[in-house]
């Protein structure tokens, strides 16, 4: 028995970690950990094109290659390593794939030197501003991506960026706020449950 459009069920929107987060953040988020172990949020193409669609970016209906789903995993696991390198992050469990800072440096610049710049032409006696024919669409979003990364490392937001050390927890943020100290709700009540199960178990030892 068929049924009505009004009784199928749309496909549930997929969740990404730290959705409130800017591009970069959000990129490093694609590895997360809970109880279960480490994930990996950009396995498939596919897992590319959705991503930039959540960010914001405009895919003009292309889809990702191959060769662009590894230079997004490659891209999120230099920004990740820099990131590493600026909160001086020591956590076990949240090393980067790319482990050599200079490597990460030379990674993040080479993908944003992939955004197209605009050129000026002359056309019927007078200048314009027209844009130059660059990669896919796919790619200048990663190149976009990959200056925001530049902004937020090498400017003054890299004094706000911040590891989270919530018991288990892999990922980074900004801190908009002074009391902010976690990276979710979630981390902060988690540490705020190890804290409390810790001074339950000194009163019972005393």
């Amino acid at each position: 028995m068929s049924t009505s459009p009004a009784e199928r069920v749309a496909p549930a929107e997929r969740t990404w970690v730290l959705s409130d987060e800017t591009p970069p953040v959000r990129l490093m988020s694609t590895i997360w950990a809970d109880a279960d172990g480490v994930h990996d949020d950009l396995r498939t193409t596919s897992d590319v094109d959705e991503w930039l669609d959540a960010v914001g970016v405009d895919r003009a209906g292309a889809h990702a290659t191959a060769g662009e789903l590894a230079t997004t995993r490659a891209l999120r696991d230099a920004v990740r390593r820099l990131a590493a390198y600026v909160t001086r992050d020591g956590r076990p469990g949240a090393a980067s794939a790319a482990a050599d800072v200079a490597a990460a440096v030379s990674q993040v610049n080479s993908i944003a030197a992939e955004l197209p710049a605009p050129r000026l032409a002359l056309g019927d006696g007078r200048l314009e501003r027209e844009a130059h024919g660059g990669p896919s669409p796919v790619t200048t979003g990663l190149a976009q991506v990959a200056d925001q990364a530049i902004g937020l490392l090498g400017g003054d937001d890299a004094a706000r960026l911040r590891a989270c050390y919530a018991p288990g927890c892999v990922l980074y943020f900004v801190k908009t706020h002074p009391r902010r100290e976690w990276c979710s709700v979630a981390c902060g009540n988690r540490v705020r449950a190890a804290r409390h199960y810790q001074r339950a178990r000194g009163r019972k030892a005393g």
